[in-house]
């Protein structure tokens, strides 16, 4: 156990209530606990929600880090994916009863999101993030 707190930097986190820890060093323990057991496969729920910008990108370089020196796959479940575009192959977009997979600069257009939401949408990309906007009509 102090091997997995060791590589996700908590080890000083272990002994505090989970109600006093920030967003990010939830995130650690949450992330250790998970790794205790092995497994293979990674299944993250919007592990960045209601975290700030640098926590976000602290969580993302721990998430590929830790995963990619265990060969773990990574799915991960997000709203937001601009903290992720550096470090994700596929993306799956969910919309409307339908769905796209692909390379993210595939399926993150506007062709495509406006045929999965049945209605116009702009895709902006612009300083390394994608803004998903619904178009006016």
């Amino acid at each position: 156990m102090d091997a997995v707190l060791d590589e996700v930097d908590g080890r000083g986190l272990a002994e505090a209530a989970m109600g006093e820890l920030s967003g990010g060093e939830r995130q650690r323990l949450l992330i250790a606990q998970a790794l205790l057991c092995h497994p293979r496969l990674l299944l993250l729920d919007e592990p960045l929600a209601s975290l700030g910008l640098g926590r976000e990108q602290e969580v993302v370089g721990l998430i590929r880090r830790t995963c990619r020196s265990r060969g773990v796959a990574v799915l991960f479940v997000t709203h937001d994916v601009n903290p992720l575009l550096a470090d994700i192959d596929r993306v799956l977009y969910l919309a409307g009863g339908r769905g796209a997979i692909g390379r993210p600069e595939e399926v993150i257009t506007s062709n495509t999101l406006s045929m999965l939401y049945g209605a116009p949408v702009d895709v902006v990309k612009t300083g390394g993030r994608i803004f998903v906007v619904g178009a006016r009509t």
